[in-house]
């Protein structure tokens, strides 16, 4: 028997960021396709969705109360050391003090009522210590009762959770979540079904640019790389963290040597590969050396608007990454204008093998790769649809019929990255995430 499975991948981590906050658990029952397969859709939820769960939530927030309690208590110990060490300093003065009224017989000298003076203006400050003390003993009733409160409080919500403490659920909830992720990502490569509704991420820059994050960093590496602009620029920013790029802070600029053509740009193993304004030139400018590592001719290739996608934009040629490495699309004259899939050497930059996808580009309002299928929208504006799909292992195509919701109705820019298993879009001004879902065929155990 062999089992049909179709997952929704979504971005793990601290790249909750990507996943929608309606989106949760989603398990649906199995069923049976005509042919006797069994066939069920389950989507990988984000990070610590058992943090949505009422007495969970309840539960966290106690805990933060006793943190916040736990930290009152602290700065008060520290001020009551501070204030006993005063008193102690002056003990000595105030002991001195009584013994020398004590030796008083009645008749005191100038001089001595003078001393007697400044050592009582000495001891002034020692009413407002005392009125503090009286004051942080209210606090301590205070926060006493609230720790009695809270006690009872986490007593009740854990008899009714079990026997396992919060951190406990909460590590299990983070261990499941990693199985979870890890046991989608060995399901590898599969048909795209399905593709999330967008999650805007910033609004930002011109009409048309592109963005995007390096497929091959490891998952601790989360920079975001920015070009604003489709033709003759040559700024690219880089910031630190998808974090700081949602604030636009802590990021670094470097200035390309050649300016670029199009959006189709990628970041693929520390360098940024795109097309050299004005000639069909593929450049890799490494970003640690910041200095190009090797330029090179796609032959025959169309450039400067003579074969773009439907919104132009010097969309010529457009740079891909999936799961099997570095992709270039484009078209020749001497494939009449039809799409033009081809192998890139990360290294060389040659050609390894092409495909005549047989697709008009100028008709594709854009197109991605996964998992060696190039997939081609039907428009770049509003009621767009993946719209037909050429798959490199066979050498065949088929339409389709995959909907997404473009929601600022002008896409220019729109790339898979496998490593996060989502679209990244840029649509009129905004940056924007798709989830995508995939279908799967597994063998089981036993199978032939």
């Amino acid at each position: 028997m062999r089992k049909l499975r179709q997952t929704g991948t979504t971005i793990a981590g601290g790249q909750t960021l990507f996943q929608s906050p309606e989106e949760g658990w989603q398990l649906y029952t199995s069923a049976q396709a005509p042919d006797g397969k069994c066939v069920c859709t389950a989507v990988i939820p984000a990070q610590s969705t058992c943090a949505r769960d009422g007495r969970s939530r309840e539960l966290r927030q106690l805990m933060e109360k006793v943190q916040n309690v736990s930290q009152s208590m602290e700065v008060l110990e520290l001020r009551t050391y501070r204030d006993l060490q005063y008193v102690r300093s002056m003990e000595t003065l105030m002991r001195s003090l009584d013994a020398r009224l004590r030796a008083a017989d009645g008749s005191v000298s100038a001089k001595s009522f003078q001393e007697l003076k400044d050592r009582m203006t000495e001891l002034l400050p020692l009413s407002s210590v005392l009125e503090q003390y009286k004051a942080d003993t209210r606090t301590i009733v205070r926060l006493r009762e609230e720790v009695r409160n809270l006690s009872g409080n986490l007593a009740a919500i854990q008899e009714e959770m079990g026997a396992y403490g919060y951190e406990d659920l909460q590590q299990r909830v983070m261990a499941l979540e990693a199985r979870l992720h890890a046991c989608a990502q060995k399901l590898g490569c599969g048909k795209l079904t399905g593709v999330s509704n967008p999650i805007t991420i910033r609004a930002m820059g011109s009409r048309f640019g592109s963005w995007m994050t390096d497929t091959m960093a490891p998952s601790a590496d989360s920079r975001v790389w920015y070009m604003d602009g489709y033709y003759k620029g040559r700024r690219v920013l880089e910031f630190r963290t998808l974090g700081d790029f949602i604030k636009g802070q802590n990021f670094i600029q470097h200035l390309l040597p050649q300016p670029w053509a199009g959006t189709g740009h990628v970041v693929y193993n520390g360098s940024l590969f795109y097309n050299k304004y004005q000639s069909n030139v593929v450049v890799k400018y490494h970003f640690r050396s910041r200095s190009v590592l090797v330029q090179r001719s796609l032959p025959g290739a169309g450039y400067n608007n003579t074969f773009p996608y439907s919104w132009g934009g010097f969309s010529d040629m457009d740079f891909m990454v999936d799961e099997s490495g570095l992709w270039a699309v484009y078209t020749t004259n001497q494939n009449a204008g039809n799409i033009v899939v081809s192998r890139l050497d990360p290294h060389t930059l040659e050609v390894v093998r092409s495909w005549d996808t047989g697709y008009p580009k100028r008709s594709a309002g854009e197109a991605f790769m996964i998992c060696g299928v190039l997939y081609v929208t039907n428009s770049h504006l509003a009621g767009a649809k993946v719209y037909f799909a050429y798959f490199t292992n066979t050498s065949s195509y088929e339409y389709t019929d995959v909907p997404f919701h473009n929601q600022y109705s002008h896409i220019s820019m729109l790339d898979y990255n496998p490593r996060e298993r989502a679209l990244y879009t840029w649509n009129n001004g905004h940056q924007v995430l798709y989830n995508v879902t995939l279908f799967h065929v597994i063998s089981t155990a036993g199978d032939p």
